[in-house]
């Protein structure tokens, strides 16, 4: 990405989807260093990290991490996990996120020249073009270096860039080291 001082950026982090990502390469993520990373190419309007919480436990995983990003700069957008009983009688969680990050990307389009969606979800293909004719560039940030692929390949194409997770890493990321536990600046989700 080159660099225009004004050009306005927001992030969007589907969450779930990025754990996802960052594990299939073995990789942990460091936040701090992704917004740096953004700050340094233009002005960062926003970035949203979006995900799911189990509400009534007393410790969730995720909660050091919503905790962290809420206070250095990231906008948060959380929903409770629904629990349902599937059609085999098993417990089963749901916490999509898609409804919560398209909302958020149309709200935000009239504002921003460049948007950054780290997901691979193909469900979004249709999201991006809609804000593409908004006149807003969209890049998406996944990876092919798995398999199979964490990126749907009808995303990939529809946006007007696609980065590498595995490429940002050495920028924004660092090698998993089991049983670590996660730092102020660090998580595996």
């Amino acid at each position: 990405m080159t660099p225009c001082p004004t050009e306005r950026i927001a992030l969007f982090i589907d969450g779930a989807n990025l754990y996802s990502t960052a594990k299939a390469l073995n990789a942990d993520l460091d936040f701090s260093k992704l917004l740096d990373r953004y700050r340094a190419n233009g002005v960062l309007v926003r970035a949203y990290y979006f995900t799911a919480v189990i509400e009534g436990e007393e410790f969730s995983p995720i909660k050091p991490l919503v905790d962290w990003l809420d206070y250095n700069g990231f906008s948060v957008v959380t929903k409770p996990v629904k629990r349902f009983t599937d059609a085999q009688g098993h417990s089963r969680t749901k916490g999509n996120m898609d409804i919560e990050i398209a909302v958020e990307m149309l709200e935000l389009a009239p504002h921003v020249d460049h948007m950054v969606l780290f997901s691979g979800d193909g469900d979004f293909r249709r999201l991006v073009q809609a804000v593409q004719a908004k006149g807003v560039r969209v890049t998406v940030v996944s990876t092919m270096k798995t398999q199979p692929p964490q990126i749907a390949d009808e995303l990939r194409r529809q946006a007007d860039a696609f980065v590498e997770l595995q490429d940002l890493l050495p920028e924004i990321g660092r090698p998993r080291t089991a049983g670590a536990a996660p730092n102020s600046r660090v998580f595996d989700q």
